[in-house]
């Protein structure tokens, strides 16, 4: 009778199912949308705001008049209701880390990259095997990494985070040792990524401490002593494929391959470090959505970062990990070959014409960039890097920072936070269009100024 009873209540789910389909289809084969109907209108209107072309509009933006829709979140330089209207006299903004060169692309594949999200989308904790990973998103995750060729996945394990900057913390907390009485010393190469000192130093931890520059521990003869080394390959703020400079049995390293892509860089090999860190906002552009991973080799250690995690913030946002799935599906429709070339052309030429302005100067000068064989488009490859380390060569422009901001209305990222001199500058060259343009023509302006300025 139980079995009898239980048949019957399959058979029902599944014509109630068969049911709820036939419901779903008009005449001719074409789905008659229901409850997505309103989202997918509210959000293709939103989407046809134009905004003169120098700016955004957001469902979640600010809404002055329920009427009119959200208002246009205009671009650097530009305000007025449609962004339509431009201020010359503003300054140019290359200083933040923003990756919306991508930005075109994504909406260029509008429909494929689309996500439309029920209410009750993934409510819970945990997916159903009790885990906070979504196995369909690592397994998109390491495809992406054999197709580039830029990461050894196999045997490795995976942790997810939101962003690299939740991982590089886990990480250092994954390989120090739990023994207090001999913190782990924390060291990167100048000029390094500010972040790497400002974490350390901001959890007090007494398992580990930020100590500077490598330099200082080349010759060290302390054999007790654990080091930790933040490897950034390629480096962050000047683009080169860095490699480690301490090594011993005490040492171990993280490398950050945030912009370890072929938008940035020629892959000469693919990375094999033992923890090796990438995400989201270099790869797609989408730094919004907080989303990278760790790929580690020793299972302790995986252990680590994982319950590091774990109690950080039970794992990362389940609509994160969905749409960095619909994402990575977009990349890999073509083998990454559209996103890629897309981006690297993009970069390519930014370089090429902050490249020409600043050949032309006697008072700047940019770093240079070694073209390298690249496994992934098999061919030499041309610097194409994220950002500009600019030097000033004047002995009286002792802080470049402020050398720009008065002569060139340009807003950079001071050298110093780097732990470089104050000689030099990184200028962003991944934010919008708009900025780009804005920061080459006051480029041009100060270069085309200086007395003896070599011509083309």
């Amino acid at each position: 009778m139980i079995k009898t009873r239980s048949l019957k209540h399959v058979l029902c789910l599944v014509c109630s199912i068969i049911l709820n389909i036939f419901f779903l289809f008009k005449v001719g084969g074409e789905w008659n949308l229901s409850w997505s109907k309103t989202a997918a209108t509210e959000a293709e209107a939103v989407a046809a705001i134009p905004c003169s072309g120098h700016g955004r509009a957001y469902l979640d933006g600010l809404v002055l008049d329920g009427n009119k829709g959200p208002v246009c979140e205009c671009n650097t330089c530009y305000g007025g209701p449609d962004c339509s209207q431009f201020f010359p006299d503003c300054s140019a903004d290359a200083n933040g880390g923003d990756p919306l060169f991508l930005e075109p692309f994504w909406m260029q594949h509008a429909a494929s990259s689309a996500l439309l999200v029920a209410g009750w989308h993934r409510m819970s904790y945990s997916y159903a095997d009790q885990s906070t990973i979504s196995k369909e998103l690592e397994r998109h995750i390491r495809k992406l990494h054999d197709i580039v060729g830029n990461a050894a996945t196999e045997g490795r394990y995976v942790v997810f985070g939101a962003g690299s900057t939740q991982l590089l913390s886990a990480a250092v907390y994954a390989l120090s040792p739990d023994n207090s009485s001999s913190p782990a010393r924390v060291v990167a190469s100048i000029p390094f990524y500010p972040v790497y000192e400002m974490q350390t130093d901001f959890f007090q931890s007494v398992d580990f401490h930020f100590q500077g520059d490598t330099s200082f521990w080349k010759n060290n003869s302390d054999t007790d002593t654990e080091l930790i080394e933040f490897v950034t390959s390629p480096n962050n703020p000047d683009g080169q494929l860095n490699t480690a400079v301490l090594h011993g049995p005490n040492v171990k390293e993280i490398y950050d391959h945030a912009y370890y892509w072929p938008h940035f860089t020629a892959i000469p090999a693919p990375a094999d470090g033992d923890v090796m860190i990438f995400t989201l906002s270099k790869l797609t552009g989408h730094a919004g959505s907080r989303f990278g991973w760790a790929i580690i080799k020793d299972k302790d250690i995986y252990q680590r970062m994982l319950t590091y995690m774990t109690l950080n913030t039970l794992g990362v946002s389940k609509d994160s990990q969905l749409r960095a799935l619909k994402l990575l599906k977009v990349v890999l429709a073509t083998g990454g070959r559209e996103i890629f070339e897309f981006g690297h052309e993009t970069m390519r030429k930014r370089w090429e014409k902050l490249n020409k302005v600043i050949s032309t100067s006697k008072r700047f000068s940019l770093q240079k960039i070694t073209p390298k064989y690249c496994t992934y488009f098999q061919q030499i490859r041309g610097a194409s890097p994220a950002y500009g380390w600019l030097k000033c060569e004047k002995q009286e422009d002792k802080h470049c920072y402020a050398a720009l901001q008065a002569d060139a209305n340009i807003t950079g990222r001071q050298g110093s936070i780097f732990f470089a001199e104050d000689r030099y500058v990184r200028l962003s060259l991944i934010r919008s269009q708009d900025d780009f343009d804005l920061l080459l023509d006051k480029l041009n302006g100060v270069v085309a100024g200086e007395e003896g300025a070599r011509t083309m």
